[in-house]
């Protein structure tokens, strides 16, 4: 049977197209990962959509409602709206291979504001996705929810959470045992996030930092405290490591666990003329604790990379550059902001 010559260049371009891939969904003959990043305009997932978006690898759609932002600049795909709204469970979210949960309030300061609220958005919302989504989530917790206790705190140790925001993680993690999802227990984030997020002033070594440069002095209440501190960034790195991987279960997330008074000593050294004003009065904050990341480093082979010193001096160009210039404006601290725009939320 004898075939046109139409009919091999049809055969050829069929052949073609085969091999050709839209780079919008496919890279270097893979199939591009379509990442959900619910939360995704803030403090910790502006970084982490910036590591997606510059890996190549993944197809980034943000979902956030921009509580502390004005709009949304990046070149990704970018949804505004709410997690209370019913209309975002009744979407085809099993089209996404990942979802990255960080849509949360955060902070117990915030929490303590509306705690109905607090459950609401926190714990509610999770499991109104854990009903209807099949695929792999990857959740952000809190070392918080260890609370004050002594010695070295791994996955298993027993947990003490000492507010609303902790103990509404905690709930959300016994809600995803079942999953195929992994736990990010976060230390205390400190550093620099993206060009476009605000940064937050409510972090011990961000915070910190800035009276040091405003004031030259920093007050520090007791100081005995420690504190498993986590570079933002790294955060956005051991994200990655979890759409790429299909381990599950809870890991810490720390570089090193400091004492308050550790950590503003540390500082002093990059700002000169700062004092330390170390003061007995008691700190409302109560958590004490210190935890292992064994766990992270041999099943995730992940390390912590951004050390102290770095934060510290992003920081500090931060500041000289004028990116901020009243560290006690309310839109850099979760708890102030929220006191005086309830009805953003």
């Amino acid at each position: 049977m004898a075939y046109s010559e139409r009919y091999y260049k049809s055969l050829k371009k069929k052949r073609l197209q085969r091999k050709v891939y839209n780079s919008s969904s496919r890279t270097k003959g893979y199939m591009k990962k379509k990442i959900l990043v619910v939360g995704g305009a803030g403090y910790v997932g502006g970084v982490i959509v910036d590591l997606l978006l510059d890996k190549k690898k993944y197809e980034v759609t943000v979902f956030d409602n921009l509580l502390y932002e004005d709009s949304y600049r990046k070149n990704c795909n970018f949804i505004n709206g709410d997690i209370r709204d019913k209309n975002f469970y009744k979407a085809n979210l099993n089209k996404y291979d990942v979802i990255v949960w960080l849509a949360a309030l955060v902070g117990d300061g915030a929490c303590a504001i509306n705690p109905a609220l607090t459950d609401e958005i926190n714990f509610q919302t999770l499991k109104k996705l854990c009903k209807i989504y099949n695929k792999r989530i990857v959740f952000i917790s809190t070392c918080s929810v260890y609370g004050a206790q002594n010695g070295m705190l791994d996955e298993n140790s027993s947990v003490n959470p000492l507010s609303h925001y902790a103990s509404s993680k905690l709930k959300c993690e016994s809600i995803l045992k079942n999953k195929n999802s992994i736990i990010f227990r976060l230390g205390t984030l400190f550093g620099v996030s993206d060009n476009y997020s605000r940064i937050r002033m409510d972090l011990v070594v961000n915070t910190l930092s800035a009276k040091a440069f405003f004031e030259k002095k920093m007050s520090v209440f007791g100081g005995e405290q420690y504190r498993p501190l986590l570079h933002v960034k790294d955060v956005a790195r051991a994200i990655e490591v979890a759409i790429k991987s299909n381990k599950r279960g809870i890991f810490n997330l720390s570089y090193k666990n400091m004492r308050i008074i550790d950590i503003a000593k540390e500082i002093q050294k990059y700002f000169k003329n700062t004092k330390i004003i170390k003061t007995k009065i008691k700190f409302q904050d109560a958590r004490n604790y210190r935890v292992k990341n064994n766990k992270a480093t041999q099943e995730l082979l992940f390390r912590a990379k951004y050390d102290l010193k770095y934060g510290i001096m992003e920081l500090k160009k931060l500041l000289l550059e004028k990116r901020i210039k009243n560290f006690n404006d309310p839109r850099y601290t979760n708890q102030k902001y929220l006191e005086i725009f309830k009805e953003k939320i």
